[in-house]
């Protein structure tokens, strides 16, 4: 069935989903690393497609910034659409001292200043993990490409632009190592679902360096990421 977001029919959309925020990067990711590719949505330009890598089908599409947007969009991938599995794949900001640009981080769980859930009801604090059987074959991939990386904690904010100036380092002090807006979302809505969810960041720019990637160095590190999240996803 479609739904106000998403024009797919059942059978468009592939069991695990790669998911960068931006629908731009889906879009090379699809054109640069699929085959027989087929676009299956394009509502508000949060475009999706599926195709081939290594002969297995795969599906990558934009989920937008920010929890409320991937709220929608994961919710109806693994409820709507029989998904399985979703890789996020996104950019982050370095909080720790450990991470360094181009680094590449998977969020073994995902912190958050949000509310989103309130919705489930419970009866205390839920701690939004990953899968750890995808994260272990994620953590062996990287490790045979020799691409480096970072297990940990991860930070999934509402704000971008915080009015508080010790917002950071609050996190920081905890062994945060990055920040970025959408996995713990993710992690909550593929664990009431019964799913499967990663978060994969590559480094892009740091909170306490100011250091940050040019667009050149982007396109370069962020291929690394890409590349790792779609070997995971073969199996």
């Amino acid at each position: 069935m479609s739904t106000p977001h998403n024009t797919a029919k059942p059978g468009d959309i592939a069991r695990t989903v790669l998911m960068p925020g931006d629908p731009l990067r889906a879009k090379y990711i699809a054109e640069t690393y699929l085959t027989n590719v087929k676009c299956f949505n394009t509502v508000r330009n949060m475009l999706g497609f599926t195709g081939e890598y290594k002969g297995k089908p795969v599906s990558v599409m934009g989920s937008g910034m920010g929890i409320p947007s991937i709220g929608i969009y994961a919710y109806e991938l693994y409820h709507f659409y029989d998904v399985d599995t979703i890789i996020r794949i996104g950019s982050a900001g370095g909080l720790s001292d450990s991470v360094k640009l181009r680094d590449v981080v998977a969020g073994i769980g995902a912190c958050t200043n949000s509310n989103f859930a309130s919705q489930y009801r419970l009866p205390g604090t839920f701690a939004p993990v990953a899968d750890f059987t995808l994260l272990r074959r994620v953590a062996e991939i990287a490790e045979k490409k020799g691409i480096s990386l970072k297990v940990g904690n991860i930070l999934s904010s509402d704000v971008f632009y915080n009015d508080d100036p010790g917002f950071n380092d609050a996190w920081k002090r905890m062994g945060v190592l990055c920040v970025e807006m959408e996995s713990a979302a993710l992690y909550m809505i593929a664990a009431h679902a019964g799913k499967h969810a990663l978060g994969m960041f590559t480094i892009s720019d740091h909170i306490y360096t100011g250091e940050a990637l040019s667009p050149e160095d982007r396109q370069t590190s962020f291929r690394e990421m890409m590349e790792v999240a779609l070997e995971a996803a073969l199996n």
